[in-house]
């Protein structure tokens, strides 16, 4: 019934110009890849309703705020635990896919473990009409992250961990998570913030080795063991931060593929990200218990 509705509008929109010749067979594959691709966008925006769904189902107190700094303003989801005491705060950062309905659902989980989240849009203002990432295109978000100025990204983090840390709620705890991309600002945010309680990097890659010895928290790190592109930098890694006198303790869960605390969740998870997901996340709310 889909695939149908799709060929109406690839029909619809081209007039039958996507079809380079009428019934010859170039121009109907042409078509069905025009079908394929809107298929694919189509499962990409949905493919985190399930992230959605679990959010309105929660109980806890959701607001996005704005935090301003040198003439920025970042768009920050903030979500409160239920707890009669003040509670340590949680900065976490995004994939390379910006902002997410999974991104807002994991916030709200680190909240229900009992920590105010923090987790800014750092693509903010970078959209069309200084929009953040809802307002940019699906496909082209993941080049507007990577081409973010560093400076501009720690510029930013910095002012949501101040704006955290002078929450009344707040008892003055910062820890800092992030994924994938993220995971990679995570481990060099360690260098340019003093004050962390500590770092979990997921599936993200070290700093330069000159920049580990302004660490000072310890840096605890969440591998897939099917994701080479990352697990070939952790042994330097490992040396590296040994020699500079840092704490880095890295764990890679065997099976697991790069991205697992997002797809370790989803609908069709496969049982190694399952697995992986369940183990990492018990792993992280331990070592934020003793790091309080």
């Amino acid at each position: 019934m889909m695939r149908a509705a799709l060929v109406r509008m690839v029909d619809g929109i081209s007039g039958g110009a996507a079809i380079a010749v009428t019934g010859s067979k170039g121009g109907e594959m042409r078509r069905t890849f025009l079908i394929f691709t809107i298929l694919a966008a189509a499962q990409t925006v949905s493919a985190q309703d399930w992230a959605k769904e679990k959010l309105l189902k929660s109980p806890r107190h959701t607001e996005w705020v704005t935090v301003k700094h040198d003439g920025r303003s970042v768009e920050t989801f903030v979500v409160y635990p239920e707890s009669r005491d003040k509670r340590p705060v949680v900065l976490i950062i995004h994939e390379i896919f910006g902002m997410s309905d999974w991104v807002e659902d994991l916030a709200d989980q680190v909240a229900a473990a009992g920590y105010i989240a923090l987790a800014p849009d750092l693509l903010s203002g970078m959209g069309p009409g200084g929009g953040r990432t809802s307002s940019i295109a699906a496909d082209k978000v993941m080049e507007a992250v990577s081409k973010l100025n560093p400076d501009q990204v720690t510029a930013d983090l910095n002012a949501v961990a101040d704006y955290g840390n002078k929450i009344p709620a707040s008892n003055g705890r910062l820890f800092v998570g992030g994924f994938c991309w993220g995971g990679g600002q995570t481990f060099r945010f360690a260098t340019n913030r003093g004050d962390l309680a500590a770092a979990f990097v997921f599936y993200g890659p070290p700093p330069e080795k000159d920049a580990m010895a302004r660490i000072k928290a310890p840096v605890y790190g969440f591998f897939a063991g099917n994701d080479a592109r990352i697990g070939a930098m952790i042994p330097d890694a490992i040396t590296n931060m040994k020699a500079a006198g840092k704490t880095f303790e890295p764990i890679t869960y065997d099976g697991a593929g790069h991205g697992f605390m997002r797809a370790g969740e989803a609908p069709d998870a496969k049982e190694a990200d399952k697995k992986a997901r369940t183990e990492a996340w018990e792993r992280w709310k331990s070592l934020m218990t003793k790091g309080q």
